[in-house]
């Protein structure tokens, strides 16, 4: 089979949860299955490029304007596969979706990832939400078969939807704990003793509520927030400008190494996140066996956590009452990860391309 996946940014190496999901999955299937993932030539590093024996790359031009670029690379894209043909289009998120119809009409099977309801995020105006909404019903009508990897996102679906859909978290790398540290005695962090936050510094992340939280106890030396910016730092600058205590630690885009690192030898980890498709981060926290604290909203939910793991999303009193609760004595934790296995969710979507 002859796959073409469309919608990211790039891989590997390249910053993004979607990106992360796929990077993890594609990889994984045999040689009888062959990708073309087309990339963003903007977000492509020549330093951290890889050869895969069944991946092969497209970069085609795009820009950096958001609300812009998905659209414009996707379209791109889907002029390139009208002349360079595959069987089956994979398409990730809903904003690249609106050209399902397109891909269709020249006779390609398209199986969409809806990852999270983008039109929910406050970075989006009246006028992107609409057409993120817009792509979203045309995405769900036009697709051969949907994947969700939020079962509570799926089910607000009608059941025509439903039964073409499937639900599949994302899966963890078992990596496990290292012992270097390097990275952390450069970004000067405090070994066992600081909270960790991962994310794009975007508003979604809620990493305001969690800075704010962390100003509100004494008890905690250290923030250390991992993830740079997309576009614009007019976010990034206020987080800075909350920074008054000088507890926080922004490593910017940050590496799979770097990033086993600082999951490894952090004291507990914290999702303040208001809007989530299904928190990767928060599973990557849990294969290090940290303590947490999350933002009660659905995608948290999805993972089966102690209560007092959970704070009023966007409200960072709660925030901190948790993070207070649980700093002082945090000890390792075992969780029963046994269902998010990336070979798992490989297989079975190496099932929905054969079904089509």
């Amino acid at each position: 089979m002859k796959i073409a996946v469309i919608g990211i940014r790039g891989l590997p190496g390249v910053q993004g949860g979607v990106e992360r999901h796929c990077e993890n999955i594609y990889p994984r299937f045999n040689a009888d299955t062959h990708f073309r993932v087309y990339r963003r030539r903007p977000y492509i590093n020549v330093e951290t490029q890889s050869t895969f024996n069944n991946i092969s790359f497209v970069d085609l031009p795009s820009t950096r304007i958001k609300g812009f670029e998905a659209v414009f690379h996707t379209l791109l894209c889907c002029l390139h596969l009208i002349f360079k043909r595959v069987d089956i289009v994979h398409i990730h998120n809903i904003g690249p979706g609106m050209f399902t119809p397109l891909l269709r009409l020249f006779g390609m099977k398209v199986v969409l990832t809806y990852h999270s309801p983008n039109y929910e995020h406050d970075k989006w105006g009246k006028i992107s939400k609409a057409i993120l909404r817009l792509s979203e019903t045309l995405s769900l009508r036009f697709a051969n078969h949907i994947i969700f990897v939020n079962k509570f996102q799926m089910a607000k679906f009608s059941a025509k939807t439903q039964a073409k859909s499937t639900y599949m978290p994302n899966g963890i790398d078992k990596t496990g704990c290292v012992a270097d540290h390097d990275f952390v005695d450069k970004v000067n962090a405090l070994k066992g003793q600081y909270i960790l936050g991962v994310g794009r510094l975007t508003p979604e992340k809620g990493f305001e509520h969690l800075i704010k939280a962390v100003n509100l106890i004494d008890e905690v030396p250290q923030l250390v927030i991992a993830g740079g910016s997309d576009h614009d730092t007019t976010y990034f600058d206020h987080l800075q400008s909350l920074n008054t205590k000088g507890k926080v630690i922004f490593t910017g885009n940050t590496s799979k190494s770097h990033l086993l690192q600082l999951y490894s030898h952090a004291r507990m980890f914290v999702l303040s996140s208001v809007n989530e498709g299904f928190p990767l981060v928060m599973l990557e926290a849990m294969s290090f066996d940290l303590p947490m604290a999350v933002s009660d909203i659905p995608a948290t939910r999805l993972i089966d956590l102690p209560e007092h793991y959970y704070a009023t999303a966007a409200d960072h009193e709660s925030l901190a009452n948790r993070i207070k609760e649980i700093y002082p004595t945090a000890q390792k934790v075992k969780y029963d990860l046994e269902q998010y296995d990336w070979d798992k969710i490989a297989n079975q979507i190496h099932d929905i391309y054969t079904s089509l």
